[in-house]
């Protein structure tokens, strides 16, 4: 059933590029209000007003001033709330979508994490095998921009039927890979995953906002996060048991056939399953900051200028590096972690798919438990802040532990790392909307995750070689730096909690909206924060 959302309340007017903008605080308490079409004289109020009334009329005024431009007498009355209501279909579209995702996931990491059984199958060198976890972030990287756009203008369900779709077609071209001479079908197939990839990516915050409570949106976006992870964590399981390391290569062409054919039936099982399930929205909007959302113009929305805001916002600017910085860390842990642990511990090539599936498996509990205490907490800068200095350590500890003989310690701390580092994705991507609201959460988690592509091809080629020119101490020893960078880039984001405030604002009253230009009335208007409700 419907119910309306008492506590939210609108915290941003029309008037910014994509139809709202946020009002500066401060204005003494209690002070003038405006009715919609008052004069200047009703600016200093009225006698024996009172202040539960005044908040009545403040909420009524601020409603009537985020209609659509032209409403007219048939618009809905400003005075009551927005109806939101939570849908049952969103746990079906979070499952769909993170099921998928999973597959994609898989899909990027099966070849690396039995890179030598590949290279001696196709025999190609390391580098072309590193390749095709690569093409993950190559392709990402230019196709973001038309990928975001598409998901801001033509919606959540094309996009993640293309994403679906496209995860689907690649894996059944690696079908017809399995020969020698073939390394070239395999990379097509590849290529085809990291394109869909792009249309998978920036969705999880989307998901969320679009269907999602605001007491549950930040648990709903590590959820979506964690089907990528567990994807990750079942590709370092996976290969090494299905694909063992043999010298018969009819048996080993029969294993890769087997992966590769299991892949493809269940990506397009998934697919049919989005075709007829995932859908563009609930009925009614689930938070009135997404009501608001909702509310404005289409035709107020421009790409260019979104794009624009987002990069003149400073603390957005420093979360894009440190995101890009920590992301590409475990991105080029994960495709080189096969190398890392053969070159101390030989033959362990199943082994190295287990430490990679504790490192996944740690990060999915971390990226939960982060997710539940952002919901009650919203405490997102010191969280974030905390999680990556953590990860820091974490990477240190690991690093001077993977030569020790005992590779169960190798085990342990890989879980430590990864508890950190993979539980710190889906952080960025709720500090991102919130310090960025209204700007749409694709376009600014497409940017974040176009960073961590960017910095992770640069640190995957980087540490590679650093590693075959000295050693993988020397290698996890340059990722260290670059996370100190992101430390000390988080320390200086400043906290914003725009969607927050939105979804808390005529509650506490902390909150206004006023246009900053009015298309129905030309007298500018003013609108203060009322004095505290009385609980009559």
């Amino acid at each position: 059933m419907a119910r309306p959302d008492d506590d939210e309340g609108p915290a941003v007017a029309p008037g910014h590029p994509k139809g709202y903008l946020p009002v500066p605080r401060g204005a003494p308490a209690g002070e003038a209000r405006a009715e919609p079409h008052a004069g200047p004289e009703a600016l200093n109020g009225g006698p024996g007003l009172a202040p539960g009334a005044a908040g009545a009329l403040l909420a009524e005024e601020t409603q009537a001033r985020l209609l659509p431009a032209g409403a007219g007498e048939d618009a809905p009355d400003p005075a009551r709330p927005r109806r939101t209501a939570l849908s049952p279909r969103r746990f079906v579209v979070l499952l769909i979508f993170s099921l998928y995702s999973l597959v994609n996931a898989f899909q990027w990491i099966q070849y690396s994490i039995i890179s030598n059984v590949f290279e001696g199958f196709y025999g190609v060198s390391a580098l072309h095998i590193n390749w095709l976890s690569m093409v993950y972030m190559l392709a990402y990287v230019p196709l973001i921009f038309p990928a975001t756009w598409l998901l801001d203008t033509r919606g959540l369900r094309l996009t993640a039927l293309l994403g679906s779709g496209l995860n689907c077609l690649g894996a059944w071209v690696k079908c017809g890979s399995v020969q020698r001479h073939l390394f070239w079908v395999t990379m097509v197939g590849q290529t085809l995953c990291s394109v869909a990839q792009v249309f998978i990516l920036g969705l999880p915050s989307r998901i969320a906002s679009v269907w999602f409570g605001p007491k549950e949106v930040s648990t709903a976006c590590a959820t979506a996060v964690l089907g990528n992870q567990l994807g990750t964590a079942v590709g370092f399981l996976l290969p090494p048991v299905l694909v063992p390391n043999t010298q018969n290569s009819t048996d080993l062409a029969h294993n890769i056939n087997t992966m590769f054919y299991g892949t493809a039936f269940i990506s397009t099982f998934l697919f049919f399953l989005t075709v007829i399930a995932f859908k563009e929205k609930p009925p009614f909007p689930p938070s009135q900051a997404q009501a608001l959302l909702q509310d404005s113009p289409p035709a107020d929305y421009s790409y260019k200028t979104s794009i624009w805001s987002l990069f003149r916002n400073i603390p957005f600017d420093l979360l894009l590096v440190s995101y890009g910085i920590m992301t590409g860390a475990f991105y080029s842990v994960s495709t080189l972690l096969n190398q890392m642990i053969l070159e101390d511990h030989e033959g362990e090539e199943v082994n190295a798919g287990r430490i990679g599936l504790t490192l996944v498996v740690a990060g999915m509990v971390g990226s939960i438990l982060c997710g539940l205490w952002l919901d009650y907490t919203k405490t997102y800068k010191q969280t974030t802040l905390t999680v990556y200095i953590l990860s820091f350590f974490g990477m240190l500890i690991f690093t001077f532990t993977l030569k020790v003989n005992y590779i169960i310690v190798v085990f342990v701390t890989g879980g430590i790392l990864g508890f950190f580092m993979t539980g710190y994705l889906p952080l960025g991507f709720e500090f991102a909307v919130e310090i960025t609201y209204p700007e749409s959460e694709g376009t600014s988690s497409g940017l974040l995750n176009a960073f961590a592509q960017i910095f992770g091809i640069l640190f995957t080629l980087a540490q590679g070689q650093i590693m075959s020119d000295y050693d993988t101490r020397a290698g996890n020893l340059f990722l260290c730096a670059w996370m100190f960078l992101g430390i000390i880039l988080t320390a200086l984001i400043k906290s914003d909690l725009r969607r927050h405030s939105v979804n808390m604002g005529l509650r506490s009253g902390d909150a206004k909206a006023v246009p900053d230009d009015n298309p129905i009335d030309e007298k500018p208007k003013v609108m203060m924060s009322p004095q505290p409700e009385s609980s009559l």
